[in-house]
């Protein structure tokens, strides 16, 4: 073999383009790893390494754009416009922008106010949405594009609607004759029929006689219009998991919240109404302990209530009437409780007495209550009066949340009257649809809105009001037995609606009591938003001012102080200085009162010296605090009874806490002495700690007041660590020494030192406010890099402390923030600040006159006070940064120093640290290398628009030592991937898609060129580590990735060069020029090179197609057969590609024809390779070898192809082997053993069908002149090559039909697998026959073959569906929508592409081969499910084809003709008019042609009639209607074509329809007993008879019901059919000539079957062999006959009938030994060798395992059954199947054909008696028979086989006794035998054959013992001979035969028998015979008695000496019956006695 393949190849190489041969040769001698790797461009330059690119600046410059301005011209540049700068207006929540307004703030506030209010600034590349990273192809944007596709018309569809309505209307089942007698239609009902008919119509133009290339012009135009422009869109979205390159643009910065609960507060309501009520609400959550919200205030009290207060109360602001409200919940949980706390006005009394009233008086009881409740009245008035601005507690309720949100779905019960507690008493709305599952029981959005009617309050206890006794009730309250239910409840009504806020609210109040947008109308009622204090950390950045303070206080001691101090309350104030007037107001009001006030109570509790407090104030901070600001609390005593002399409130004490300390906000708990006196001058920059002289203190000087301040602050952090360095760089801006700090003083000196600490300690600041002021922070730094402060006049470089501390804060924001990182591993929160936020620092003073500023720094973009929003930036005139020398403003400071300033860039010093940094940092900075990437691209983009310089040439946009750093860090950052790829993995593919994007990024702002040597080395240091890697798939894997990423790029086509002719190979090598001339196939000159490089991945392709050339590298690499990891990477670059496809699909700039062909021209290798890569594809189509289905046609070296010598090809054998549809043309035998060897690992089915349609997409789109240039110049091989490539993307994209959508289960897929399965097992070995029924059983798999695949979701069709199995109609609707549309456009596409390559090889010599194997593609598109739409211009192709090259059809190739005859008919029949109507035109032309060849159309007449019986054997749903309608059709075409008039062309044509017609009226039959087998069989059977004049016919009907039979698993029967068929063909053969070592015909069959001999009815007369288009199928030749063979021999192997397997292959094996096949001859003997090794194992044993079919007699009776009345058949049922089974079968069949209750089973086997039954009933009487042999025979039929072969006499056995009972007594058991005969011998081509003879015997008493007791003596004869001996069984027949009870036993039988002599002298003969019998039977006792002796061990000794005792016993009783003698036994016979031996002297009963 490999001496033959060097020769073949040395033969090649001179024919072949050099490239060629390196391909063939690494592909042919893939033994050696290295070949394919490094020899595979015509450049020499190898795959694996990376090609010098053009330098893409110079190529554009020196080739000036020669295209009209247009979609064109932008292929060739970047456009102008492409990077801008944006300045997005920051969102502002609210209408008021809410900051400060005072003119002096300090620095701090001053720097938060700019941040918070400055623009967005966004570096925008305008085109980058068209890239697939930022607009993804997904199944929804599929879905979109999809819309609007006109549904494609399909048969298989159409087939289901119209299934009725097609039979004739009387239902013709009722007599269903036997259809052996019934005559065939005859021929003039048929002819009229037809003649009635209506045609359908005509094609105009079609018998117009027009010039080929008019026509082909025609039919190119009509198969373009209509067509999609994106064929990807038709195919399911890339996959998402592959999308490496996906991201998205961060959201910007917006305000936290969390899930949000509007709270409205409708009515409260108590039992009695005396005075004022006030409500506070607020969340806690009780696991963390923790109160979540602020307070919300609501007062629900009618006028008349707030009438009791005037005098305290100021006009109320509408802010403190808000009645609803917005709870914000960041962290929801079970645990979190809605606490409503009620308060009063202060009256005399303890909390418990106040409550009294309302807890005893009913409202019911109010006529009753009179006077108490005016008494009560009037008190409250006067309390209201006089203590109107005091409170007091006194009752509170909680609501659990979680109890709402999860029972909310539950209907309600409970109506307002029911008194419930108030945890659980609700009332709701809504529609009751939601029931909320266990897991979002949690989630506080999206539930129910509820109404809550709380009835229960608690009232406050004085010693329990703190919060941590709030928290024991509230934990207490979940638990059932509650103790709080216990407690008498104040009854009230509070109604509060809960539900899930709006997304807009309107009406909205922020914290700070700012308008929220929208705020239609000042006036109306608000909705306060309550500030939350999160239940743990919160990580978000600061987006607004916000700066408050809550003031808790705690608890207050006063029982050491002395004096009235009892009704205690705590006045609060900020106080700006230590004036009594110079109190803020700054305390929030609550409700209903003023929105600001300047102090502010707690309530009180009564007589309570040490009281604790609920209470909270908030208040608003001012911008600018000194160190003067304070809070002061004042404590007073109220006295509740007005006693004169006594004041109202009498201050007992005071305290307060400075608000600043070195400048430092102080927050948190304290617990603070308390002075009685008031606090001296100046106290307030001291701390009450400190002891003032002079001053008292309650409880000497200790803290008896705990009080906590916390702060809300988006200026003040918090944190000393955030203090300390943005005080220092404050400082430094301001310049302000020396400053205090801390205890120190700061002095010039110190402060860097200061400020280097400073920057080192930003690590331990604490994660929350760190990543809160994360902004400024970044900021501050950035800004240290770039503009170094000076010190003392010096410079200070503090860019390394800078950059460190850069990365310390990234690193923690990023830990905090771990989980909501996206795919690439980036921190949104900085992913944000980089897009939006970030700027080059600078200052912008504000200069008079609203002058734009022009300042020294050029990159200020805070707004001056003149411009506008939109102003665009890149034209405002500032200065460059980086080019000092421009003029520079006049008063700025001295030019040294500007340029010093001015010339740091952020870019280049970020670069620079990174390159140089230390091993720790370096280690933070790669962690999150992704933003320091980002931040340099965003610092570049923003350098070269601020600077203008994005007009300037690339190559001079950044310093050379600047690229260099970037060349360094690519380079260092490259090494890391490599280096941690094992170690660290996900850290590794990170870096590696960071490193990816910042090339890509790059792409858009430096030079091209450099970004791709810097991509260049990178791939060669993955090239380098590769070598050594332990798993290089893992490196390929990232560096895929990186190309992908890469590849996202928006221009990267542009990036291609997509529009610069490609350079040929400077100097090619004169070998190769020498070669070329000759390697074209069908150019006489020699092939272009500059094509040839185009469609290969050359030198020239890759240098100038940069990156497509390293995609399609990395593909061709990946899809190399011994690529490592294949699976993997094939998904991952084929993906890639996919993806990109997509991409170009669905973007605008490429829609155009002209410009998407350029963009196809990048992707031209990708034909190359996937034709190299074809024979690992995964194979659509079906059949082994057929992956070369049409390469080897035209391979014209490949061995064994040449007609030499008589040998068969074994290829050829293989195909013809196949049935009358194999798809596949003759394989070659090279390509099939060589796929073996050099297979590598093959594709899975999903990315072979993605490569597929990639190619595709690049034949839709390339430019047509091009693709025939490519075409012209490939070898035979590859052209071959190509239409393989193109017959499989047919079958890939093949329709499936919308039931296969509905019904993909696993069932039907694993049945049709299954059937393949065993097909396969018996044919292995050999290239073995494919027959139709294979085909047919594959067909009902909704997907083809797809070889190894159980049920796996990799085929992309069940990918779709296997996601949610529960596809809605709809979905399922669009699904075989689209799948229609993708289907028939691919088909269009493949046309396409054959119509170019058969413009191609018109002219050339070698065309015949190539158009065969088109026309071949051609049919198969045809065979395939298609549209209708494809269907006509498919036959419209077919037709031109037809016309322009007859020949191929009539002088080549019968199975060209044979096939597209099949095909057309098929088509013909089609329910579709349209389809028909082509179909009719294109056998009517096929007909014309024929004819006008040679004056008489014989072989289509043949082929057609072949057809149509295959047809209608074979296809189920066949309409015969619309046949007839389309034969009429054809009738019309042939009346009205005038040019053969004068003819007998017409007249033919009408005899050849009418016999179709015949066979039709036929088929019709057959569809009526579609779902009656024997009865379907038995039609073909006859139709199969009535051809028996034409072989052709009868071979097609043999193997329509072979097919038949293995479907129905009837093996042994498909057996017989192609045993019929061979010696059909064996008949032929032999008349034609006579070979050794052929059959004689059919003689030499009978040992298979004694049937065979009905097939030599051919004689000389019938048939002359040499008569044009008789026998001319491809199965009247030697390689027929032996794939027919081949075939019996497979179906009796899986029939289990190995014998006859023997008898088949001694016919085969001489011919094959004629043809020297030694490969067939060693598979055959193999098969043999199994078989025989199968007929040993099984027929060992007591009862052989083969079991071969049971059989029945059925006969039938009763006119019901019309033809089958009084018929009797043997019915041979499968192996082991019970009388009920069939009885059930039949009665089952024929009640659903008759009716209920007509069908009755007779239950006995008596003969029938006509005249008893019913006339209006059917009966069917079924038997079980067994074989009969005579003694003569059983001596031939020795083995088990034997006796279940050939078998033609069955017998059954009746019992009976005289007085009619069945069984009787032994002397009167009578026995009925009957034999009968049938026509032909079982196993037969049918399974139930026809009786023909019936004989009956009778046998008397004796004879019936005689019988028995020969049947026992046998058994126990067997039992001891068996060998190996079975002791079980011999046991069993012993004890059967000796053991005493055995009734009716052998001592019964002797001792009625063999009692006395018989009186009748002719009973003699048999009283004699039985006691031979017993005599007999004695002796057998006795030896297996011996036998079990031998056998048995010890402990069966007792039973055995039983058995002996046994025996004796018997042998006793028998002994004198035994040894009487008969007198006259010796005298001879008398006259008349008969022989009862001899069968033939048996009384016969012939019926």
């Amino acid at each position: 073999m490999a001496a033959a393949e060097r020769r073949a190849f040395a033969h090649k190489i001179n024919r072949t383009v050099a490239a060629e041969v390196r391909k063939q040769v690494s592909r042919e001698r893939s033994g050696s790893p290295h070949s394919s790797r490094h020899c595979s461009s015509s450049l020499g330059v190898p795959l694996t390494e990376v090609i010098e690119p053009l330098d893409f600046e110079d190529v554009l410059l020196s080739q000036p754009p020669d295209a009209e301005p247009g979609p064109l011209r932008d292929l060739v540049e970047f456009p102008a416009d492409d990077v801008e700068l944006l300045l997005q207006p920051r969102e502002c929540r609210t209408t008021e922008p809410g900051i400060p307004e005072d003119e002096k703030l300090d620095a701090k506030v001053r720097a938060a106010v700019e941040m918070y209010t400055e623009d967005w600034i966004i570096a925008h590349r305008r085109y980058q949405h068209l890239s697939a990273a930022y607009s993804p192809i997904t199944t929804e944007t599929q879905r979109e594009r999809q819309k609007g596709l006109t549904r494609q018309v399909f048969e298989q569809d159409a087939s289901g609607d119209e299934k009725s309505g097609l039979e004739d209307l009387d239902d013709p089942r009722h007599s269903s004759g036997s259809p052996e007698d019934t005559p065939r239609s005859s021929g003039a009902s048929g002819i009229f029929d037809l003649r009635n008919l209506a045609a359908d119509s005509l094609l105009p133009s079609l018998l117009e006689r027009t010039a080929p290339e008019d026509v082909d012009r025609r039919n190119e135009v009509l198969r373009q219009q209509h067509r999609p422009r994106a064929l990807l869109a038709l195919y399911p979205a890339p996959d998402e998991d592959e999308a490496v390159e996906r991201c998205i643009h961060p959201e910007p910065p917006r305000e936290h919240f969390g899930q949000r609960i509007l709270v409205k507060c409708l009515s409260l309501k108590f039992e009695i109404e005396i005075e004022p009520i006030f409500g506070i609400l607020a969340l806690y959550d009780v696991r963390e302990k923790k109160k979540i919200s602020e307070n919300f205030y609501f007062d629900l009290n009618s006028d008349s209530m707030k009438g009791l207060l005037r005098a305290h109360s100021t006009h109320p602001a509408i802010s403190t009437l808000a009645r609803s409200a917005i709870f914000s919940v960041t962290y929801p949980s079970p645990d979190i409780f809605l606490v409503i706390k009620l308060e009063k006005v202060l009256q005399q009394g303890d909390i418990s007495e106040c409550c009294e009233p309302y807890m005893v008086m009913k409202e019911v009881d109010t006529a009753k209550n009179k006077e108490k409740l005016e008494k009560l009245r009037l008190a409250a008035e006067q309390f209201c009066t006089r203590l109107g601005r005091y409170r007091m507690p006194f009752a509170w309720t909680a609501v659990h949340l979680a109890n709402i949100l999860s029972s909310v779905g539950q209907p309600d019960s409970d109506s307002e009257g029911e008194r419930r507690p108030a945890w659980t008493d609700r009332r709701r709305r809504g529609p009751p649809d939601r029931t909320s599952s266990g897991d979002d029981t949690c989630s506080f959005s999206g539930f129910r809105p509820a109404t809550l009617t709380v009835t229960n309050f608690f009232k406050q206890e004085a010693e329990r009001l703190s919060d941590e006794d709030l928290f024991k009730f509230l934990a207490d309250m979940r638990r059932p037995s509650s103790l709080l239910r216990r407690l008498r409840p104040v009854t009230a009504q509070l109604k509060i609606d809960i539900s899930p806020a709006p997304e807009n609210p309107h009406f909205c109040l922020s914290p700070e009591l700012l308008h929220v947008k929208p705020y239609p109308d000042p006036r109306g009622r608000p909705t306060k938003e309550i500030l939350e204090f999160p239940a743990r950390e919160v990580y978000a950045p600061h987006t607004s001012y916000r700066n408050l303070l809550y003031v808790h206080p705690h608890s207050l001691n006063f029982s050491s102080r002395q004096g009235s101090v009892r009704n205690l309350t705590v006045r609060v104030q900020y106080m700006a200085g230590e004036d009594p007037s110079q109190a803020l107001p700054v305390i929030f009001g609550k409700s209903s009162c003023s929105e600001f006030t300047q102090d502010a109570f707690t309530p009180v509790v009564y007589h309570n010296k040490s009281p604790e407090f609920y209470e909270e104030f908030k208040l608003r901070l001012p911008a600018c605090m000194t160190e003067n600001h304070h809070l002061l609390f004042t404590f007073y005593h109220v006295s509740c009874q007005p006693r004169p002399g006594t004041a109202l409130e009498t201050p007992v004490g005071f305290t307060w806490i400075p608000l600043l300390q070195h400048g430092r906000l102080r927050t948190g708990p304290f617990c603070l002495p308390v002075s009685v006196d008031q606090p001296p001058p100046s106290y307030s920059v001291l701390t009450p700690d400190v002891a003032l002289p002079g001053m008292r203190w309650v409880d000497g000087h200790k803290g008896v007041f705990s009080v906590e301040l916390t702060a809300v602050s988006s200026v003040h952090p918090q944190d000393p660590h955030l203090d300390k360095f943005f005080t220092l760089v404050h400082v430094l801006e301001e310049g302000a020494f020396p400053f205090r700090l801390k205890d120190g003083v700061l002095s010039e000196g110190t402060v860097e030192q200061e400020l280097r600490a400073s920057l080192a300690a930003l690590r331990l600041a604490s994660l929350e406010p760190l990543v809160a002021f994360s902004h400024h922070v970044l900021d501050k730094l950035v800004h240290l890099v770039v503009r170094p402060p000076i010190i003392c006049g010096q410079i200070v470089n503090l860019g390394r402390g800078a950059f460190e501390a850069m990365a310390h804060v990234v690193s923690l924001v990023h830990r905090s923030l771990e989980p909501a990182q996206d795919a690439h591993g980036h921190c949104p929160l900085l992913a944000a600040y980089v897009y939006y936020a970030f700027r080059l620092p600078g200052t912008e003073p504000s200069l008079p006159g609203g002058v734009p500023p022009v300042t020294v720094q050029p990159t200020t973009l805070a707004r001056g006070p003149g411009r506008p929003a939109s102003f665009y930036l890149a034209r405002s005139k500032s200065i460059s940064s980086s080019n000092p020398d421009l003029a520079v403003a006049p008063g700025s400071v001295d030019d040294e120093v500007s340029r010093i300033l001015a010339s740091k860039l952020l870019h280049e010093e970020l670069a620079l640290q990174w390159v140089v940094s230390g091993s720790t940092v370096r280690e933070a900075v790669l962690q999150h290398a992704w933003f320091f990437f980002q931040l340099m691209v965003k610092s570049m983009a923003l350098h070269l628009i601020l600077g203008q310089r994005l007009d300037t040439p690339r190559k001079l946009r950044f310093p050379g030592r600047f690229l260099d750093d970037i060349a360094a860090l690519v380079g260092s950052v490259g090494l890391e991937v490599l280096t941690r790829v094992h170690k660290d993995a996900e850290l590794a593919e990170r870096l590696n898609a960071s490193l990816a994007f910042f090339l890509s990024d790059l792409l858009s702002l430096v030079d091209r060129g450099f970004v791709f040597s810097l991509v260049r080395a990178h791939y060669k240091q993955v090239a380098t580590r590769l070598q050594s890697a332990p798993n290089p798939a893992v490196l390929l894997t990232l560096r895929m990735d990186f190309t992908r990423i890469l590849c996202s790029h928006e221009h990267y086509v542009t990036l291609n060069l997509p529009c610069c002719p490609l350079s040929p190979p400077a100097s090619p090598s004169p070998s190769i020029s020498s070669t070329t001339s000759q390697s074209s196939t069908f150019s006489n000159q020699a092939p272009d090179p500059k094509v040839t490089s185009m469609f290969e991945l050359s030198g020239p392709f890759r240098q100038q197609h940069f990156l497509a050339g390293l995609l399609l590298t990395e593909l061709a690499l990946a899809l190399e057969p011994e690529a490592e990891g294949a699976s993997l990477l094939h998904k991952k670059a084929i993906n890639a590609v996919h993806s990109l496809l997509c991409g170009h699909d669905a973007d605008p700039r490429y829609a155009e024809a002209t410009v998407k062909a350029h963009v196809a021209e990048l992707y031209l290798p990708l034909l190359s390779l996937a034709r190299d890569t074809l024979p690992r594809l995964h194979d659509f189509a079906e059949g082994p070898g057929q992956r070369s289905r049409l390469t080897s046609m035209l391979d014209s070296d490949t061995e064994g192809e040449g007609d030499t010598g008589g040998t068969i090809n074994p290829s050829v054998a293989m195909a013809i082997a196949g049935g009358p549809l194999a798809p596949g043309s003759r394989a070659s035998i090279s390509q099939g053993a060589a796929t073996g060897s050099r297979s590598g690992c093959p594709l899975s089915a999903e990315s072979s069908r993605t490569l597929l349609v990639c190619v595709l997409w690049v034949l839709k789109n390339a430019e047509p002149a091009l693709l025939q240039h490519w075409a012209a110049d490939l070898s035979l091989p590859q052209l071959g090559r190509l239409l393989d490539l193109l017959y499989l993307c047919l079958a890939a994209f093949e329709y499936k039909g919308k039931k296969a959508f509905e019904r993909i289960n696993s069932l039907t897929f694993k049945k049709s697998l299954d059937m393949k399965a065993r097909l396969e097992e018996a044919i292995l070995g050999t290239i073995g026959a494919r027959q139709e029924m294979v085909r047919r059983s594959r067909e009902r798999s909704p997907f083809g073959n797809q070889e190894n695949v159980r049920w796996r979701k990799s085929i992309t069709h069940w990918r779709q569906t296997s996601d949610r199995v529960d596809k809605t109609k709809d979905e399922m609707e669009h699904e075989s929508l689209v799948d229609g549309n993708l289907a028939t456009e691919a088909s269009l596409v493949v046309l396409d592409t054959l119509e170019i390559i058969v413009q191609t090889v018109m002219l050339s010599e070698a065309r015949e081969s190539v158009l065969g194997a088109v026309l071949k593609v051609v049919l198969y598109s045809l065979g395939s499910a298609q549209s209708a739409l494809f269907l006509q211009h498919g036959l419209a192709t077919q037709r031109a084809l037809v016309s322009k090259f007859p020949e191929l059809l009539f002088e080549e190739d019968t199975e060209l003709c044979a096939d597209l005859c099949l095909r057309l008919l098929r088509h013909c029949g089609s329910r579709i008019t349209a389809i028909r109507t082509h179909a009719s035109a294109s056998l009517y032309l096929l007909m014309r042609q024929n004819f006008e060849i040679g004056n008489n159309f014989a072989r289509v007449k043949m082929q057609v009639t072949m057809s149509l019986s295959s047809l209608v054997g074979t296809v189920q749903n066949f309409s015969e209607e619309h046949l007839r309608r389309s034969l009429k059709t054809i009738l019309t075409y042939a009346e009205e074509d005038v040019g053969l008039r004068d003819t007998t062309f017409a007249e033919q044509v009408q005899d050849l329809m009418f016999n179709l017609h015949m066979i039709l009226t036929d088929t019709v039959k057959m569809k009526e007993h579609q779902e009656d087998p024997e009865m379907l069989i038995d039609l073909m059977y006859r139709i199969a008879r009535g051809y028996q004049g034409s072989p052709d016919l009868r071979l097609t009907w043999l193997q329509n019901m072979a097919g038949k039979h293995a479907e129905l698993g009837n093996h042994a029967e498909a057996a017989q059919c192609m045993v019929h068929a061979a010696a059909l063909v064996a008949e032929y053969l032999a008349l034609l000539e006579d070979s050794r070592h052929l059959p004689v015909g059919c003689v030499s069959f009978q040992n298979i079957s004694s049937n065979v001999l009905e097939e030599s009815a051919i004689s000389d007369d019938i048939l002359s062999p040499d008569e044009e288009g008789f026998c001319s199928g491809k199965h009247f030749t030697e390689l027929g006959l032996v794939g027919l063979l081949e075939q019996a021999a497979a179906y009796f192997t899986m029939g289990g009938l190995y014998e006859a397997v023997n008898e088949v292959y001694k016919t085969l094996i001489p011919i094959l030994e004629a043809h020297r096949d030694y490969k067939k001859l060693a598979a055959v003997h193999g098969k043999l060798q199994e078989a025989f090794t199968k007929i040993m194992h099984q027929s060992s044993g007591w009862e052989p395992q083969r079991v071969f079919g049971t059989y029945f007699r059925v006969g039938f009776y009763g006119a019901r059954f019309g033809d089958l009345d009084e018929q009797e058949f043997v019915y041979k049922e499968p192996s082991i199947t019970k009388l009920a089974e069939i009885s059930h079968r039949l009665e089952e069949f024929y009640t659903e054909r008759f009716g209920e209750d007509v069908v009755e089973i007779v239950k006995d086997s008596n003969p029938v008696d006509k005249t008893k039954l019913d006339p209006q009933k059917a009966y069917i009487q079924i038997t079980y028979v067994e074989p009969h042999f005579d003694t003569y025979e059983l001596k031939d039929r020795v083995t088990y086989f034997d006796r279940n072969y050939g078998l033609r006499t069955f017998l059954f056995c009746t019992p009976f006794t005289p007085d009619g009972r069945a069984h009787g007594e032994l002397h009167e058991q009578h026995k009925r035998k009957t034999l009968l005969s049938t026509d032909h011998a079982f196993p037969y081509i049918k399974t139930r054959i026809h009786v023909c003879h019936r004989e009956e015997t009778v046998l008397t008493p004796v004879e019936v013992a005689i019988e028995d007791m020969q049947k026992k003596t046998r058994e126990l004869a067997f039992a001891t001979q068996q060998d190996p001996p079975d002791a079980k069984m011999l046991q069993m027949v012993l004890q059967g035969s000796v053991g005493p009870t055995v009734n009716q036993g052998p001592l019964e039988v002797a001792q009625v028998f063999l009692a006395e002599i018989p009186e009748d002298p002719k009973l003699f003969r048999h009283h004699n015979k039985l006691r031979l019998c017993f005599k007999d039977f004695c002796k057998k006792c006795e030896d297996a008695l011996r036998k079990n002796k031998a056998l048995i061990g010890p402990d069966q000794k007792e039973y055995h000496r039983e058995l002996e005792r046994n025996y004796g016993r018997l042998w006793e009783a028998l002994q004198p019956l035994l040894t009487q003698r008969l007198p006259q036994l010796l005298a001879p016979s008398t006259a008349g006695l008969r022989n009862s031996l001899n069968r033939a002297s048996f009384r016969k009963a012939e019926l």
